[in-house]
């Protein structure tokens, strides 16, 4: 089988992202899994990069797949603004030492679909051989997911198959780096980010966005790298390459935590030049 790695990369080495570009950034977006995290820890480069950009004044806001009940405990504790989490269905904001947690969906509409979730969700564990909850569903609120490489693995034909029965039973689809997540609704990583920056700031993203950084890892980035003129993969999506339609400008060295430092260490450093 051909090496992923081998491909052309159609991204510009990060060490060619002007420092001039990163002086005018207001703030950083991130993915968590494999952005942030190893084996679903936060990876100690990153964990010392989001201290030096918070040191710097400099906010971070993670936007994620990841479950309202998993990402409870990394608001609190991670030097974070906030975290979207369920690819832009909640919103959990450290506010005063509190937590505080807002959806985009309202109650209403999160109970009618609950039940709709638990069909598809079994459509799929029937339809799909191998096929397995991901371990943190109970901490889901607005979606379900789907273990193909976290805990259990599937293999590309059985993702594709969770996919289309997933989109089958009205879902929207995303693939992960670890999980298959579907939802229902509009609501997506892009409506998240522009939801969390009205209610952190109250301003527009989409009017903004050249002062935005979005760094990722997987094929569910896609649609943020290609909203943000200053995007970073960090070297684990080249694990992906063969799955990939848009990529981000730029490439990290380093892979999961190692590839976000490295992002932290090119702003911090330009910043720090414009202050000399």
């Amino acid at each position: 089988m051909p090496d992923p790695r081998a491909r052309a990369v159609p991204a510009l080495p990060l060490q060619a992202l002007p420092p001039a570009a990163l002086r005018t950034l207001r703030d950083v977006l991130t993915d968590i899994d494999d952005t942030l995290t190893r084996d679903g820890a936060l990876d100690p480069p990153a964990a010392a990069a989001l201290a030096a950009l918070r040191a710097a004044g400099v906010p971070v806001i993670a936007v994620t797949g990841r479950p309202q009940g998993w990402s409870e405990p990394f608001a609190r504790s991670w030097p974070l603004a906030a975290i979207v989490a369920e690819n832009g269905a909640v919103a959990l904001i450290p506010e005063g030492g509190r937590l505080r947690i807002e959806y985009a969906q309202d109650a209403a509409t999160r109970a009618r679909n609950a039940a709709r979730l638990r069909a598809a969700a079994a459509r799929v564990l029937r339809e799909v051989p191998g096929a397995t909850l991901a371990r943190d569903s109970p901490g889901r609120v607005t979606d379900i997911a789907i273990d193909h490489a976290e805990f259990a693995r599937l293999d590309a034909r059985q993702i594709e198959q969770v996919v289309v029965v997933m989109r089958a039973e009205g879902l929207n689809a995303t693939v992960s780096s670890i999980h298959v997540n579907g939802w229902f609704g509009s609501h997506d990583k892009a409506s998240g980010a522009r939801w969390i920056v009205r209610r952190l700031y109250g301003r527009e993203l989409d009017a903004e966005r050249g002062q935005w950084l979005y760094v990722g890892d997987s094929t569910n980035d896609q649609a943020m790298f290609g909203r943000f003129p200053l995007s970073v993969g960090v070297a684990n999506l080249l694990h992906f390459a063969d799955r990939l339609h848009t990529w981000p400008r730029y490439l990290a060295r380093g892979e999961r935590g190692a590839g976000f430092a490295e992002v932290a260490a090119a702003l911090l450093a330009a910043r720090g030049a414009a202050g000399a």
